[in-house]
């Protein structure tokens, strides 16, 4: 149990000035958010669906994602090869069962995907073209546009949604907090809405259900991957709710992530995956590919592995970053297959065609979240979650590469099949009584850097109490209503919460990596909860092992 500060239960914000009614609000609008909309509103058109987005409704992560949607699609794959790579990148933390849901209902999300107009890469003669990436032992990465493929199922999920009129969407809108029923169940939520008309300022929508699907906390840390929208908003409403979060400690940093100086701030580039399973390579200043005899998949080993690698050479040699090697790719090859990378490190005065890459490891995914059943179902009534704000157990201590898009595609259409013929009855909203508070959004950037720092790729029990200390210092009192101030309040729940699931796991596992406990601890397989309790504290325990230890598990070859 947490012995620091009380984080606020609710987010100070002005009474609603206006109403609406859903029987369904789906937040968020990336593959996770538009797969679920799309889903439910085909299983019964009958239903008002609204969905809200924190920008437009191609500003989440779903965009950024360069290289592409792992499913066993390929000749000689099948999803038991897929589920045993995803197992063994999981580190032992993985659930079985939500792992063989994923792989086994891939391919069909897939090609449901493709039937909806998501026009991917083929080969000259017909065939989908498929790569590998990092910890997969076969060619099974789907892509669109060499390296855009998050962009074109983006545009056509917006494309299908535009094709429903009858799914409405608000933009621009900020979920505030979940209203609650006398039975701690969803009534619905406040929204903070910039520019709708009618729907403008704070309000409120009565529901029957809420589906998060608002992406991830990667604003958390002070360099990610993640846009500036991913504030880990969800997991902290939800959080507020009464709602578990589960396995926030892993924290996947991306090994190769454009390293633009030392005072670089916010969303950076990403150098995909699919660039080191085209060939590229890692070297250090002296050319040596550091790599090599580090792991059986050397430069294309799981992500923690690379990012482990890069961070201990950079220590050893004193180096900010290390390089990746891709000259040898040609000109070509890079416009045909890599046009946007190539595009952003010219921008930023790089050419990877003639000179190498610098690149350091950054946040980038979140496998923890908010924890749910094998149908999206949170441990609050009538609350769903699905995609990176969710943690349904596929990715363990570890995502393997690309799963993520999959992962939201294959449990959005889950919530779709049973949420329907599980809707609450509406129920009035009861008074909150929660303390409220925000946390001035002058403070973030401190913050920011204090998680880098101390609860970054590299953590310790001293540097995880510093952490906690500074967290628990942070004031969350006059500061002024808005947005600066909702989103730090935010991070400041979600920072705690991970910070203290990180200094309760001691051991060193996947994405999570103890300097004073480096080894694996299968005592610990199990999954660290997180919660606030009654007086608003973030309490952390263990609760149950997967149902399988993965590094044992009986996969049909």
């Amino acid at each position: 149990m947490s012995l620091h500060q009380p984080v606020p239960g609710r987010l100070r914000a002005p009474a609603p000035g206006w109403t609406t009614r859903a029987d369904v609000v789906v937040v968020g609008s990336g593959i996770a958010g538009l797969t679920a909309a799309l889903r439910i509103h085909a299983a019964d058109p009958s239903l008002r669906l609204l969905v809200v987005t924190k920008d437009v409704l191609a500003a989440g992560s779903t965009q950024w994602a360069q290289g592409g949607i792992a499913a066993a699609l390929g000749p000689g794959d099948t999803p038991e090869q897929h589920e045993r790579d995803t197992l063994v990148a999981g580190a032992g933390a993985c659930d079985v069962e939500a792992v063989r849901v994923l792989v086994t209902e891939g391919p069909a999300a897939v090609h449901e995907l493709i039937a909806l107009g998501t026009q991917f890469d083929h080969h000259p003669d017909g065939e989908l073209s498929l790569t590998r990436e990092g910890g997969h032992h076969r060619d099974r990465i789907a892509h669109a546009g060499g390296d855009a493929t998050g962009a074109e199922i983006q545009r056509a999920l917006i494309a299908a949604v535009e094709r429903a009129p009858e799914i409405e969407v608000i933009q621009h809108a900020l979920a505030v907090d979940l209203l609650r029923a006398a039975d701690g169940g969803v009534a619905g939520l406040t929204l903070h809405v910039l520019g709708e008309g009618q729907h403008d300022g704070v309000g409120a929508v009565h529901c029957r259900a809420v589906v998060l699907a608002s992406g991830g906390l990667g604003q958390v840390f002070s360099q990610s991957t993640n846009p500036s929208v991913s504030t880990g908003d969800g997991m902290a409403l939800a959080m507020r709710a009464g709602a578990r979060l589960r396995d926030l400690e892993f924290v996947q940093f991306h090994p190769t992530v454009m390293w633009l100086g030392p005072d670089s701030q916010g969303q950076q580039p990403l150098i995909s995956e699919a660039v080191r399973g085209e060939g590229a390579f890692l070297v250090d200043d002296e050319g040596h590919r550091f790599m090599q005899g580090e792991h059986p998949l050397a430069d294309l080993a799981p992500r923690d592995v690379v990012a482990k690698a890069i961070t201990r050479r950079m220590i050893e040699t004193g180096r900010p970053h290390m390089w990746l090697d891709a000259r040898h790719l040609g000109a070509d090859f890079w416009r045909r297959r890599f046009p946007t990378i190539l595009g952003v490190c010219r921008e930023h005065g790089v050419d990877p065609v003639t000179e190498l890459v610098p690149v350091a490891p950054a946040q980038h995914y979140a496998s923890g979240g908010v924890a749910t059943d094998l149908w999206g179902r949170t441990t609050v009534p009538g609350l769903y979650a699905t995609g990176e704000v969710a943690c349904s157990g596929v990715h363990g201590a570890n995502r393997l590469a690309s799963n993520s898009l999959l992962e939201g595609l294959v449990f959005s259409r889950r919530i779709a099949d049973v949420l329907p013929g599980e809707l609450r009855d509406w129920a009035a909203p009861v008074p909150d009584e929660r303390p409220e508070g925000l946390v001035s959004g002058d403070r973030r950037r401190s913050m920011q850097e204090t998680m880098t720092t101390r609860v970054g790729v590299l953590r310790h029990a001293t540097g995880l109490g510093e952490a906690l200390a500074t967290l628990g210092s942070l004031e969350h009192g006059e500061a002024d209503a808005g947005t600066p101030a909702w989103e730090t309040t935010n991070l400041l729940t979600v920072s705690t919460a991970l910070a203290e699931a990180a200094a309760l796991r001691t051991e060193t596992r996947g994405s999570h990596w103890r300097e004073d406990h480096p080894d694996r601890d299968d005592t610990k397989a199990g999954h660290v909860d997180s919660w606030l309790d009654d007086d608003g504290r973030v309490a952390v325990e263990w609760t149950y092992a997967p149902s399988t230890d993965p590094s044992t598990a009986e996969v049909p070859a």
